[in-house]
């Protein structure tokens, strides 16, 4: 969930603006605010208002130097992680592999079955299986859209225990084009339709392993700051949302090219 836009704002600009005056109180040429009289201070924040009232882009220009900041900040922790926990993103027993098992590149997805974005995505990652047969997809099933979603991913995981990866992918394919919110039942009814045996699927579903894998992915999620789905890794690269298929592709080709997403 998202603030609303003029509260987000409001307290942006504040919390610049505070920042901006905690800068000049404690700037070298003011080592040290206690220093300064009641009188003295009351002076400095009345400077800091005026400037700020007759100069309100600087404001602005704080936010956007602030969010360059944390966004940078932000790819390198996630590719710190990617690094550290780079055996359970890529070599986990706990996770599906689709399209060429011994690719040359590894694109990791984390999604849910009832993800709107996550359904928009599928075309592309078909798309990308389809067009490059050097690509190995790793499929994490990050379940954070309520009971539902994690009925139909403890399905899914039980499933993978069974079927091959051609039939996994298939019976991906058939939860993820499924128009509106899914569940037990039509994840089951997909098991079904690609020949899962169901009485196998009941009892792997209530297996320890079942569980443990899925909480090894939410522990994978926390550790990459991934608030959302679908999210991706590829190569030393992290990020969250829905990307165009040029765009994923062209990481992918530059991984290929130098090692790094963008070359």
């Amino acid at each position: 969930m998202r603030l609303p836009i003029s509260f987000a704002g409001a307290s942006r600009a504040i919390f610049a603006a505070s920042v901006i005056a905690g800068v000049v109180l404690t700037a070298p040429a003011a080592r040290a605010a206690s220093e300064f009289s009641p009188a003295q201070k009351t002076v400095i924040e009345k400077i800091v208002h005026d400037y700020l009232v007759t100069n309100p882009e600087v404001i602005k220009e704080a936010i956007e130097e602030l969010e360059k900041r944390q966004k940078v900040a932000e790819a390198a922790s996630r590719e710190r992680a990617v690094t550290e926990q780079k055996d359970k993103l890529f070599n986990s027993p706990n996770q599906a592999v689709v399209g060429n098992p011994n690719g040359d590149v590894t694109l990791v997805e984390f999604f849910d079955y009832n993800c709107g974005y996550c359904k928009q995505s599928l075309a592309t990652v078909a798309k990308l299986i389809e067009g490059d047969p050097k690509l190995r997809v790793v499929l994490k099933d990050f379940a954070i859209l309520g009971p539902d979603s994690v009925e139909t991913a403890q399905i899914a995981t039980a499933a993978r225990q069974q079927l091959s990866p051609e039939k996994f992918w298939e019976f991906h394919k058939k939860l993820l084009s499924t128009r509106g919110h899914i569940g037990k039942q039509q994840a089951l009814a997909a098991a079904k339709e690609v020949g899962a045996d169901m009485d196998r699927l009941e009892k792997d579903m209530a297996k320890p392993e079942t569980q443990a894998a899925l909480k090894e992915v939410v522990a994978l999620a926390e550790q990459m700051r991934f608030d959302g789905t679908p999210s991706w890794v590829v190569g030393s690269e992290a990020f969250v949302g829905g990307l165009p298929y040029n765009q994923i592709k062209t990481k992918i080709d530059n991984v290929r090219k130098c090692g790094k997403t963008a070359c």
